[in-house]
C-alpha cells in the first residue's frame, strides 16, 4: 500500500470505523483512542497490506482494539459511573434510548455482530474476517442476538 492509498483509506473509512466503535463503546475519548491505534497499525504495516483488503484489515484491528478496551474497562470501575447508575430517570418514549438499552443487554460479541451487519451492512463473510468467526458462527450468533433483541423489544414494559 502506498502513502497515497493509506490517505485514501483514512478519507474513506475513518468515519465508518469511528461510528462502529462509538456505537459499541459509547465513549468518544475511548473511541478516538481505538480508531487512532487502528490507523497507526495500518500505517506501520502498510507495506504488507494490499490496498483492496485495507478496509477489512482496518475493521479487524479496530474490532480487536475495541474488545481489549471493553475488557480493560470491565476491570476498572469509576466512582462517577457508580453514582450515575444510582440516578433513576423517569422513563421516556425515546426510540434511540430503547434500542440502546436493548443492545446493552447483548454481550459484546453479539452487539458487535449486530452493529457490523445491520448498521454497517457487512456480509457474513466480511464479518467473519473482522471478528475471526466462521460464517456459520456469525449467522448463529447474529440470529441469537436478534432473538434477544426481539424478545426485549416486544415486551410492553420495556418500551413504555
Amino acid at each position: 500500500m502506498t502513502d497515497k492509498e493509506y490517505n485514501e483509506c483514512v478519507n474513506c473509512y475513518a468515519d465508518n470505523v469511528y461510528r462502529f466503535i462509538l456505537k459499541n463503546l459509547r465513549n468518544e475519548e475511548d473511541t478516538r483512542d481505538v480508531v487512532q491505534c487502528a490507523f497507526e497499525k495500518l500505517w506501520r504495516n502498510r507495506e504488507n497490506i494490499i490496498y483492496e483488503k485495507s478496509k477489512s484489515y482496518l475493521f479487524t484491528v479496530a474490532y480487536n482494539q475495541m474488545i481489549d478496551q471493553i475488557r480493560k474497562g470491565k476491570r476498572v470501575v469509576l466512582k462517577e459511573e457508580l453514582r450515575e447508575e444510582l440516578i433513576v430517570d423517569a422513563p421516556k418514549h425515546n426510540l434511540k434510548k430503547i434500542l440502546e438499552a436493548a443492545l446493552d443487554r447483548l454481550n459484546e460479541t453479539q452487539r458487535s455482530l449486530v452493529m457490523l451487519k445491520d448498521y454497517e451492512g457487512y456480509s457474513y463473510e466480511e464479518i467473519g474476517k473482522i471478528t475471526g468467526l466462521s460464517d456459520s458462527q456469525v449467522k448463529v450468533y447474529l440470529h441469537r442476538a436478534r432473538l434477544q433483541l426481539k424478545e426485549y423489544l416486544v415486551k410492553i414494559e420495556n418500551v413504555i
